[in-house]
């Protein structure tokens, strides 16, 4: 009686569809019209193929192919390149183009290794934009099509309602039947708009079970009514959305087939009168692995294959026993219990499908550059725009998400869980300084002493980052939690899927929980990004947990406007006309420009190019790294002088028309007194460029002088130039007396001199009382959290981490490494407003940000808009002379400091040593480029004549898209 039903169910949709497409009806009957029977059962086969596995194997597959005719391979374990050589391979074998699929549920990943990685769907849940879901199925459809592979086995629409069901788990979107069927019909419409088949799965619902359906056949025990509202819901939702596929699961279900511990998938009630009666589903529809214990173990090969059939599956996936199910076939269609009408109406459908696949001008996979295709950048840049919507803050008592007022803290950082943590304490210390404390059960006590120093505890919850894998925490990592919270402020992060919180209580203790659900780089750069503000935590919980937090929870936090991290396409930029950077600083090193360089291209508040090249020295001994310290020259003038003037003329102190014998009264009565702030800061009030201080505290042998110099620090020779080199203490009023008998220059024009941050650090201290290295670490780094920027850093630094400069052979007699290269800055101590700072790229990027910002970042506002306006002006354009107040800007000819393809508004400097910070407000970019290119001597500076500096910028202006 089920036969005669399906035929009379089945009949006017044959018609509709013949009526729809001639074309491919033609290409359809041309070649069923031109099979065997054989050659028609086997279309209906979907059989495993492995590119991991050896030639025996392959010869296998080749057998079903050419002698079984099966109508397509599900593709498991193996490597991108090796899959596609085989799918030519076998698509070359068949007399009839064959489907391809495999379960990428995140990504090709979950099967092939070198390929992409998505979140897992229990990630994907937490995020409440769907078009970002959708564009993701755009880039898996991208990928598979790429791999010349017609069906992704996704996505998986199983509620998952049990906390406990071993194989779904992090495979579904949730617990709430709505956000699940968002999330899929967003995943299958970005899929399917690449003409990549969707296949929705488990059906009727696999999401409550606590088996495994590899090994045993799951029992669920909802009425239908039950499943009729909730399991079944997203696949009618799917189905009005143009849904390809199903496939069919091996679950006892009673409710609905009252055969005892019969499967769905072999189930005629299940699969014809529910899927495709009820719900009116005419796609293909797959039967779940026929391998599985689940079918496996109610029937044997060949007879699991047929009930499946004449169930009205059309797709048998993974089957054991091809030869044997063909005979069975062969008999069951002798007996009559198989028509040809009925398998027409399945092998035509699969032909169908292969038509709208385009098999019917089937092309081999292209395999030259298909690794880059499947890696490409913007892939990362989907990841990080998913993990930003799904971090999910879960408390936040009294605000203390985001971490500000750095100034005001001491954080330390408490790893817990048996998987790496380094790279997210990597990632927290960009922010401000972190401190790791190590912690075990039994030296808890230890550990609680040492972090009564600190203000806040971070702690981060690391597990293996594994779909399956166990993320619960164990009794010692609770206990160690639970103290850590009962004493200390904390920030939780766990990096795992979310049912790992069912082991903990005592919420309350916790003043910050982010729940991260991965342990990866993307999400340790985002719970870092979330933890200080540079991005808001908008993720919602997926599944409930216990009592203590429920579906859908989640707290909005707030961004500040700090540098955070991302991926250049989601700022405009072209990683791949990026990525030409690289070759252009390893150019630079091979003709021994500079040993070595860091570069940094932020855009957008967004940090999307970090790399350091090279080494310290062409001894090739240490390699240089992004926390490296390098002396950024001039870069000083805009990163400690300026920024402190900019207050003082925010206050009122300065103006425009202030002169120099006003500023520092010590200059009265000398040729500079009338000299104005703003002719100082533009490089035109007549100053000299330098004096080169330093050949004056020369002997007549040209070493240093003894009544000057000592090699020891004492009261009256405090200052250290070098090692073992210490300068008399009031040598610094010497230099200023210098400064102000020097001549002027003839005429009022541009003309570079150090002059003016000279003086204006002079200014600084003399109105503040403080010395220049306390002012800038009180104002600003402390503030921002600039971690290397410093003056004298081998007072915080191993000199293992700071780049030398020069090897001095003309004052100070041996390699400058960790002390100020300029000269004069030298003699002031190392301390001085033209030149001292030491730093790595990322904290430059940070204050040229700032910048950027008007005078804010973070929650300060260092001075007013109009302020920084009034130092980004350039004041005498019309005299040729570019420079704003302190800021170099874009030159106004051919020659200059930039690429010539920068806005006007942009503002920046240059450094001897060969360093270079740029920003532009038009195009929001923020370039740092920091190289000792003055080691080992600092002669003819190539780095300059070659202009790489500037074709490195101009590169990072053509890589803009929009």
């Amino acid at each position: 009686m089920r036969y005669l039903l399906f035929l009379i169910f089945l009949s006017p949709v044959i018609y509709a569809q013949k009526k729809s497409n001639l074309p491919q009806e033609k290409w359809v009957d041309s070649i069923y019209n031109q099979m065997s029977f054989e050659e028609k059962v086997g279309q209906l086969f979907m059989v495993a193929a492995y590119s991991n596995k050896n030639e025996s194997h392959c010869k296998e597959v080749d057998e079903l192919v050419e002698k079984y005719h099966v109508g397509g391979l599900i593709f498991f374990q193996g490597g991108p390149v090796r899959q596609a050589q085989l799918t030519n391979r076998y698509q070359s074998k068949s007399k009839v183009p064959l489907f391809i699929g495999i379960d990428a549920e995140w990504g090709l990943s979950m099967r092939l290794d070198s390929t992409f990685r998505y979140p897992w769907n229990m990630t994907l849940g937490a995020i409440q934009d769907f078009k970002l879901i959708e564009k993701l199925g755009i880039q898996m459809g991208e990928q598979s099509k790429r791999m010349g592979i017609h069906f992704n086995f996704a996505p998986v629409v199983d509620i998952n309602t049990n906390p406990n069901n071993p194989i779904i788990g992090n495979r579904s979107f949730g617990e709430d039947k709505i956000n699940v069927t968002n999330a899929a019909v967003a995943l299958m419409t970005g899929l399917q708009s690449e003409g990549v088949f969707a296949t929705a799965k488990h059906f009727p619902g696999h999401g409550d079970t606590e088996s495994d359906s590899h090994h045993t056949l799951p029992v669920v025990k909802f009425s239908k009514e039950r499943l009729d509202a909730v399991e079944l819901y997203p696949y009618k939702e799917l189905i009005k959305n143009d849904l390809a596929s199903v496939m069919v699961a091996h679950l006892d279900v009673p409710s609905i087939e009252p055969r005892k511990g019969y499967p769905t998938s072999i189930s005629f009630n299940v699969v014809t009168n529910i899927l495709k009666n009820e719900l009116k589903f005419d796609g293909l529809i797959f039967t779940d692995a026929l391998n599985m214990k689940g079918a496996s173990n109610f029937k044997k090969p060949g007879d699991i294959d047929l009930e499946a059939f004449l169930a009205g599956n059309d797709v048998l996936l993974f089957a054991e026993n091809v030869p044997i199910a063909i005979e069975k076939f062969q008999e069951a269609f002798q007996e009559g219990k198989i028509s040809e009408i009925r398998l027409a109406y399945s092998v035509k459908k699969i032909l169908r499908y292969k038509y709208k696949a385009g098999l019917n001008h089937y092309l081999p996979i292209e395999l030259n550059h298909l690794y880059e295709d499947l890696n490409q950048s913007k892939y990362d840049a989907m990841n990080y725009a998913l993990y930003e919507n799904a971090i999910t803050a879960l408390k936040n008592k009294n605000d203390i998400l985001p971490i500000q007022h750095l100034e005001k803290e001491k954080l330390a950082y408490v790893k817990l869980g048996d998987a790496d943590g380094d790279f997210f304490l990597q990632e927290l210390r960009k922010y401000t300084s972190v401190d790791q404390i190590e912690v075990s059960v039994k030296k808890i006590d230890e550990a609680l002493e040492e972090l009564k120093n600190y203000t806040k505890v971070i702690i981060g919850f690391h597990k293996e980052d594994g779909a399956w894998k166990n993320h619960n925490p164990d009794k010692d990592e609770i206990a160690i939690l639970e103290k850590i919270a009962k004493e200390k402020k904390v920030v939780v992060t766990f990096f795992t899927k979310p049912y790992s919180l069912l082991k903990l209580d005592r919420f309350s203790d916790y003043e910050g929980f982010i729940l991260a659900y991965q342990n990866n780089n993307f999400s340790s750069t985002v719970a870092a990004e979330a933890i200080f503000g540079a991005i808001g935590t908008k993720g919602k919980l997926p599944v409930s947990i216990n009592k203590n937090f429920y579906i859908n929870d989640g707290i909005a936090t707030k961004t500040v406007n700090i540098l955070g991290y991302g991926a250049p396409e989601n700022v405009g930029l072209d990683s791949k006309i990026l990525s030409k950077i690289d070759s252009i600083a390893n150019y630079a090193i091979a003709q021994k420009m500079t040993p070595g360089a860091q570069i940094i291209v932020a855009r957008k508040g967004k940090v999307v190019y970090e790399k350091s090249f090279g080494y310290h020295t062409y001894d090739r001994d240490l390699e240089v790294k992004n926390t490296d310290l390098y002396d950024v020259a001039s870069l000083t003038k805009i990163l400690a002088t300026l920024p402190n003037i900019m207050i003082q003329y925010d206050k009122g102190n300065l103006t425009l028309k202030t002169k120099l014998k006003e500023m520092l009264p010590v200059f009265k009565g000398t040729n500079k007194e009338n000299a104005t702030f703003l002719d100082m800061l533009t490089h035109q009030a007549r100053f000299q460029a330098w004096i080169p201080f330093y050949k004056e505290t020369l002997d007549s042998l040209g070493k240093p002088k003894k009544d000057i110099y000592r090699k020891k620090f004492s009261e009256e020779f405090p200052y250290q130039v070098a090692e073992h080199l210490f300068i008399r203490k009031d040598y610094n009023d010497t230099i200023i007396k210098r400064i102000a008998d020097s001549e002027l220059l003839k005429k009022a024009k541009y003309k570079y001199s150090d002059f003016s941050f000279i003086l204006m650090k002079e200014f600084l201290e003399s109105k503040t009382g403080k010395k220049l290295d306390s002012l800038v670490v009180e104002n600003y780094f402390a503030k921002m959290g600039l971690t290397t920027m410093t003056y004298n850093p081998l007072h915080k630094f191993d000199v293992d981490q700071i780049v030398p400069t020069e090897v001095d052979n003309y004052f100070r007699y041996q390699t400058i490494h960790g002390y100020v290269h300029d000269m004069g800055a030298a003699m002031q101590g190392g301390v001085a407003g033209h030149a001292g700072l030491f730093s790595n790229a990322l904290d430059v990027a940070k204050m040229m940000q700032m910048y950027l910002q008007k005078g804010k970042y973070d929650n300060h506002q260092f001075f007013s808009e109009k302020t920084f306006n009034a130092f980004n002006t350039c004041y005498y354009c019309k005299d040729k002379n570019r420079r704003g107040l302190g800021f170099d800007k874009p030159q106004l000819g051919d020659a200059g400091p930039t690429c010539g393809c920068v806005s006007m508004t942009s503002f920046g400097h240059t450094g001897f040593t060969g360093t270079m910070a740029w920003a532009d407000p038009e195009s929001e970019i923020v370039y740092i480029f920091l190289s000792n290119r003055t080691y080992p001597e600092a002669t003819t500076n190539y780095l300059s004549k070659e202009n790489i500096r500037e074709n490195i910028q101009k590169v990072i202006y053509e890589s803009i898209i929009h």
